[in-house]
């Protein structure tokens, strides 16, 4: 099994033993929110079981990108990583705004918490998902969906640290407004981690231009090659996080050999994957062809 299978195989199983320890919070802060009346223990344990849903999610697309490609999926499952970081993403912008509303009611009508149940469960939860994360923060860098689990993690790490000293607040001061108050400020920075993450993953489903190549400076890199009139009809796209695709047609100054041309496409592919990072070109010769010479064209 190659290096990047077991690393894969490694991150499946973190992602496995994370999905346990948060079914086992949300079911604990379920119990705990219906007994002591606590909408934010509750918006925790609604938090926590999206998580679960994420980290699935997350789980089923690592062991998908796994597949070998095939005569019917010639590119295998590489884009279902992105696709579950845009499902979570997704997600984690609902549910804010679920916990907003939620939160506007509870203060309209305002409960009376039973902290203790609050400080005890939202103590677990820290750990907890403080495990998770720690298990989780290495490999977040690598690729969207494991930063979407990561987030989901992180921001209820977060959310459960402001549960408690919420409960702190109305254990020891009575302040029971704190509870919905802490809701909304969980919900907005759901909000904010979730929208970052939506935006990157729609862009790489909707096949639009990686955010750090200039399609203007790749034209100009390439026209400036002997034999080459221009560059043109030019697509770049993301397939996953890791592998750029630009496909193109080259328009030639005279009618090359197929040896000399393959010497052109290697200067080509030279330049764009020392410079653009682009590993993957498909390149369509042509000459004295009748056709929009446009860099970009509508197919």
């Amino acid at each position: 099994m190659s290096k990047h299978k077991d690393h894969s195989h490694l991150i499946g199983r973190k992602l496995l033993f994370t999905i346990i320890l948060n079914i086992g919070i949300t079911i604990a802060q379920i119990i705990g929110g219906l007994i002591s009346g606590s909408l934010s223990l509750l918006s925790d344990a609604l938090h926590n079981f999206t998580d679960v849903i994420a980290l699935v999610l997350s789980y089923i697309a690592n062991r998908l990108s796994r597949k070998e490609a095939s005569y019917n999926r010639t590119f295998g499952y590489k884009r279902a990583e992105i696709m579950a970081a845009f499902i979570n993403s997704s997600i984690l912008m609902i549910t804010s705004f679920y916990l907003i509303y939620e939160a506007i009611l509870r203060f309209i009508s305002p409960q009376e918490v039973e902290s203790g149940w609050v400080i005890i469960l939202s103590s677990i939860a820290i750990v907890f998902n403080g495990i998770s994360v720690f298990l989780l923060h290495k490999d977040s860098h690598q690729n969207m969906n494991l930063k979407s689990a990561y987030l989901h993690l992180l921001t209820d790490a977060l959310a459960s640290v402001a549960v408690l000293i919420g409960g702190l607040l109305m254990k020891y001061y009575s302040l029971f407004w704190v509870d919905p108050a802490l809701t909304i400020l969980i919900a907005i920075y759901l909000f904010i981690s979730g929208i970052d993450l939506l935006k990157k993953s729609t862009s790489v489903l909707m096949l639009f231009t990686p955010p750090d190549i200039e399609v203007k400076k790749i034209v100009e890199e390439i026209s400036k090659l002997e034999n080459v009139n221009n560059i043109h009809h030019i697509h770049t796209w993301m397939l996953n996080e890791k592998e750029v695709h630009l496909e193109a047609h080259l328009d030639v100054d005279k009618d090359l050999k197929l040896s000399e041309f393959n010497l052109l496409q290697n200067e080509i592919e030279k330049i764009l994957s020392e410079k653009f990072g682009i590993h993957h070109v498909n390149i369509q010769p042509e000459y004295k062809k009748e056709d929009s010479k446009d860099v970009i064209v509508q197919d």
